[in-house]
């Protein structure tokens, strides 16, 4: 017997993307698992609630000791939403699924995404391929950010007419303009945008990133906390001096 389906409603199947931070182990797996706890130890919640890929292109390494990495994130609370770069025998039931397509088509069709790489004790982050993004916007809140809580605007400019407290965030494609204290995060340039620039009336900062270069708290000179301070990009290192 032949069933028709006669409910007029239809289920409606959507693309959207997210942005996603995407991880890239090296070997030995054990010492980078060291430098991503003192990152986390250093950074509480970095990884908290955010989607993250794990990027194996580059990495010899064995069913077993895949399933055991993906346990060791678990473990950490990073939720691993897809595994790119492993081949289809590496994967099975109970691990995340495979993931294709991050990878750019041409020069005009892609912008840039954060890829956390940790080597030795830094955490460097380095440009993957996402979607383009039109023009610059900017973005206006003009109240505190409080603990806990995370503004992000791949689009362009952030400004906050106010503090930022600690545990809170900021995470700006453009550059981060902050009227009040700066306690928590400031990341700017979070699409490969190594001209912006962060400025706040009063550094207290538990982390500064431009372009996906980092700067914690116990790396910033003393004679700039609690002061006016704008900081930019020259090369590979965070500049940061007091505004005047």
């Amino acid at each position: 017997m032949t069933k028709v389906l006669t409910d007029a409603r239809s289920i409606r199947i959507k693309g959207r993307s997210f942005l996603a931070v995407v991880l890239s182990p090296d070997l030995p797996v054990e010492d980078w698992l060291t430098r991503l706890d003192d990152l986390a130890s250093r950074s509480a919640g970095f990884f908290l609630g955010r989607p993250v890929v794990l990027d194996v292109n580059d990495l010899d390494i064995g069913k077993a000791d895949l399933k055991e990495l993906v346990a060791q994130l678990s473990q950490r609370n990073v939720s691993i939403m897809g595994i790119e770069g492993a081949r289809p025998s590496l994967l099975g039931p109970g691990m995340p699924p495979a993931l294709k397509g991050g990878r750019p088509v041409s020069d005009e069709a892609i912008a840039k995404e954060p890829v956390i790489e940790l080597r030795n004790s830094e955490a460097e982050v380095k440009p993957a391929p996402v979607e383009v993004r039109p023009t610059l916007q900017s973005l206006v809140i003009s109240e505190p950010v409080r603990s806990g809580q995370s503004v992000i605007f791949p689009e362009g400019d952030v400004t906050v007419i106010g503090s930022v407290a600690s545990g809170a965030e900021i995470i700006a494609g453009g550059s981060v303009h902050i009227y009040g204290a700066l306690r928590g995060r400031a990341m700017a340039g979070s699409l490969g945008n190594a001209t912006a620039r962060i400025f706040c009336r009063k550094l207290e900062a538990e982390l500064v990133a431009i372009d996906g270069i980092y700067k914690m708290a116990e790396d910033m000179a003393e004679n700039l906390r609690g002061q006016p301070v704008q900081c930019w990009l020259d090369g590979d290192s965070i500049i940061a001096e007091i505004l005047t």
